[in-house]
């Protein structure tokens, strides 16, 4: 009984330690005053950008001198800097990057690859000649292609008795305004992940990354309602929209939303029945084409 106590602190303190490890290798260059990143996450755009900037002033650079310097010292804290933006990054309703890597799901030389892999402005003077700063943009897709491992997807649901359904293009989940939450007599508004799962109204799994047919295919993409309200097309969607689920999708309404963190959408059984009744509409989900509308300010985070 004893060995078992111990063993279980063992670890407990053993995972404290590795997380605290994490933190600390991740932790910006604080010692530096004269040095910050400004960044942002889109969900809209499935886009992470930031921009690093360099007081050459407090630096104690003088240009044209000192510009080879600050272009090194930007370069020098560029992943100090990034990392704590990656590591938050919302993977599904349970995980973060960071969560990942403390289970040993995912490793630290991935994400600095990641990181490194950033499309990169040069370096660029501001108008008063005081900072200097560089511009990175990190597409999402390559953290979720990163994150898939599967060679051959799940099979999406199907039914004994499937109901008869129209060949839609995509499909379009509404999850606007605060939902009920399952399991919970509380309310709350969806939010964005890497990885959303689709639950029915009988909590039946309908959709989850597994399903994907290609680790390059964003699982869902995200906008905002009024990209479903344009009047330059018949669909009523903008093109951006129309690229992911064409000009004829199925519109659904959110029923509730489920998880730790509220980024899984519960839709209507009567709904999920038109998506998996036919293999047309089964094959929306294992390609990725399903937008997701939520609230304005549930689509952007700045760290």
């Amino acid at each position: 009984m004893y060995k078992n106590k111990f063993g279980i602190l063992k670890r407990y303190f053993m995972k404290k330690i590795v997380t605290f490890f994490i933190l600390l290798l991740f932790a910006p260059a604080l010692y530096s005053q004269n040095i910050g990143i400004s960044g942002t996450v889109r969900w809209d755009t499935m886009r992470l950008n930031a921009e690093i900037t360099l007081d050459l002033i407090s630096a104690g650079l003088r240009l044209p001198a000192g510009r080879t310097q600050g272009e090194s010292i930007l370069n020098a804290d560029y992943l100090n800097l990034i990392r704590p933006g990656l590591l938050g990054l919302r993977i599904d309703s349970s995980s973060t990057i960071a969560d990942l890597i403390e289970r040993g799901e995912f490793s630290l030389l991935e994400i600095e690859a990641l990181a490194l892999g950033a499309n990169k402005t040069a370096p660029f003077l501001s108008n008063d000649m005081r900072s200097m700063s560089s511009s990175y943009l990190i597409p999402l897709e390559n953290i979720s292609s990163a994150l898939i491992s599967h060679s051959r997807p799940s099979p999406v649901a199907r039914i004994l008795n499937p109901v008869s359904s129209p060949r839609y293009t995509g499909i379009i989940i509404i999850a606007l305004g605060d939902l009920p939450v399952y399991g919970m007599r509380g309310t709350s508004r969806a939010v964005p992940c890497l990885f959303p799962k689709i639950w029915d109204s009988e909590m039946n799994l309908i959709y989850d990354k597994s399903m994907l047919e290609s680790r390059y295919t964003a699982m869902a993409r995200y906008s905002s309602s009024e990209n479903i309200f344009k009047t330059d097309h018949p669909s009523g969607l903008s093109a951006e929209l129309r690229e992911v689920v064409g000009d004829r999708p199925l519109r659904i309404f959110a029923q509730g939303v489920f998880g730790i963190n509220p980024t899984d959408l519960i839709i209507d059984r009567i709904d999920a029945l038109q998506i998996i009744s036919t293999d047309e509409n089964r094959s929306l989900l294992s390609q990725g084409k399903v937008a997701i509308i939520l609230n304005e300010s549930a689509l952007s985070y700045d760290f």
